[in-house]
């Protein structure tokens, strides 16, 4: 670890002691619930887009500012908040999360327009932002250190596998009762983790010889929101629209600003980006922005490929999703028992590389004809290959910076997941769709214009139109299916060429394999030859 890291200074933790395994195992059960209700809420409402455009009156791009909104306000403060949990203490933070998180979402539920649900689904994101860094920082700051790699990797498979239960769990709502019922989850979620923090959850804060950093707070919101809206609208407005273009311009000269000003602040920077030299906080949090950014970018593929290629519906494509996730969550707890064997470092590269090994799978077994077993074999080595990797990267990014920025540790982290999910989606939905364009004008032959125009938009308009092309109607739902094969083909081996660069990276300048308590001591040591 670095010498100019601070020294860790104590917890103040009201629980007096180190609690024993069993309140350390009602507190991860606490903070697990909590992570849940913010991540399932992140996916849950895309499986009742259709129904809230009909109850509101409202444009395809309302709704979509109605999903996204969310993951805007969540990944906007995530530091801000984190660094505030740190100073006010992390248990009262979490409680009043839970309640803003809670509050809001009973409101989104009730939303009688499309303008109380844009705003109750921003206070959503405002409370997940309160959650999110804290359920972490609780386990790093009050589990001990044989125990702390047990509880990132419960932490991790939950943030990795929750989107996809929660996707499955929404979808089960909306078949079986109203798609208003999908706010029932995270407010029930919220009312067991409430309960439990308040009976469980120890507080701890730090302190600090340096004031908030103030500035740092406001221009890292503006460079993350500027960001953020390029990766989301950028698909939907076009990467050379006004909007787009004035928002990439925003985010890059904040992020500038960002870095110039924490260079300035030195050691009372709310972040201290001199630690992304550390091995361990570039590596890991590299390697959750391309892992991230691959999960979020192949469910962008596959939920059309199960609903339009194989003509599933929305509940039933959640299920064939669930294999990936489990097995994400299974070896997510299984990663630090690795790591402690082999390394950190070891433990990422075997990751990455079954990672990248299912993506070249599926892109070479995916057919129409084959339909879901020609992908399942893919599925599960990424699943198992995202678990491994998940957690030593967690652990590395949390384990660089000092304890008293545990909150700031846990944001910082789940600042990469949403860029990276971010990232991962534009780029990889626009190599399936250019891979779609460029792939059915061959097979568009005979067809006519009207249709086959449409048909180019992509899939789902290619079965909506067929219905009404008579004869033809066959043929064009055989080219359309060929061709979305055929660019999700081109994606898949493009995020097997990001997994392999990923793979030298780490294998070269990855998180060295040395064990933690040994860098623990190395730093208890460094902090009493400081003093």
């Amino acid at each position: 670890m670095s010498t100019n890291q601070p020294a860790p200074e104590a917890s103040a933790q009201a629980s007096g002691g180190v609690p024993d395994t069993r309140q350390l195992n009602s507190i991860l059960i606490a903070v697990s619930v909590a992570l849940m209700a913010v991540i399932a809420s992140v996916s849950g409402l895309n499986v009742a887009q259709t129904h809230m455009a009909v109850e509101f009156g409202a444009s395809q791009g309302t709704i979509l500012w109605i999903i996204n909104i969310y993951t805007l306000a969540l990944a906007a403060l995530l530091l801000p908040l984190g660094a505030i949990g740190d100073r006010l203490g992390r248990k009262p933070m979490l409680i009043a999360g839970l309640v803003v998180f809670g509050a809001a979402s009973v409101a989104a539920g009730l939303a009688p327009t499309a303008e109380v649900m844009l705003a109750a689904r921003v206070a959503c994101g405002v409370g997940a932002a309160m959650i999110m860094p804290i359920t972490l920082a609780v386990i790093t700051s009050t589990f001990p250190e044989e125990q702390r790699g047990k509880g990132i990797g419960v932490w991790t498979g939950v943030a990795g596998g929750g989107g996809i239960l929660g996707m499955f769990l929404s979808a089960l709502l909306v078949d079986v009762a109203d798609w208003r019922w999908l706010f029932v989850l995270p407010v029930a979620l919220v009312v067991v983790a409430l309960a439990m923090t308040l009976k469980s959850v120890p507080n701890s804060r730090e302190h600090s010889a340096h004031s908030f950093d103030t500035v740092g707070a406001l221009v890292s919101t503006v460079a993350v929101v500027g960001l953020i809206f390029v990766l989301q609208e950028g698909p939907e407005r076009g990467w050379t629209a006004p909007a787009t273009l004035i928002g990439l311009a925003v985010g890059l000269v904040a992020a500038l600003g960002f870095v110039a000003w924490e260079l300035h602040r030195r050691d009372a920077a709310l972040l201290d980006v001199r630690l992304f030299r550390e091995r361990g906080l570039a590596g890991g949090s590299i390697t959750l922005l391309v892992v991230f950014g691959v999960q979020a970018g192949i469910a962008v593929v596959l939920f059309p490929f199960f609903q339009a290629v194989l003509g599933w519906s929305g509940l039933l494509s959640t299920v064939a999703l669930m294999p990936m996730a489990v097995m994400m969550m299974m070896t997510s707890g299984l990663a630090p028992k690795l790591a402690a064997g082999v390394g950190s470092r070891s433990t990422m590269a075997v990751g990455i590389a079954l990672a990248g090994a299912g993506l070249a799978l599926m892109a070479l077994f995916v057919s129409v004809d084959g339909g879901y077993p020609t992908i399942l074999p893919g599925m599960l080595a990424m699943g198992v290959g995202m678990g491994l990797s998940m957690t030593p990267s967690t652990e590395a990014i949390t384990g660089s910076l000092p304890r008293e920025q545990q909150g700031v540790a846990s944001a910082l982290n789940d600042v990469t997941r949403e860029f990276g999910t971010a990232l991962g989606v534009a780029l990889l939905g626009a190599l399936l769709s250019a891979g779609y364009r460029n792939a059915i004008d061959d097979r568009l032959h005979g067809i006519p214009q009207g249709p086959a125009d449409t048909a180019r938009e992509g899939i789902a308009n290619a079965v909506e139109v067929a219905g009404g092309t008579g004869s033809h109607a066959h043929d064009l739902i055989h080219a359309a299916q060929q061709s979305f094969v055929d660019g999700w083909q081109q994606a898949m081996w493009a995020g097997v060429a990001v997994m392999g660069a990923l793979f030298v990276y780490i294998a070269l300048r990855g998180p060295r394999n040395d064990a933690p308590a040994a860098d623990d001591d190395a730093q208890a040591t460094e902090a009493v030859a400081a003093r």
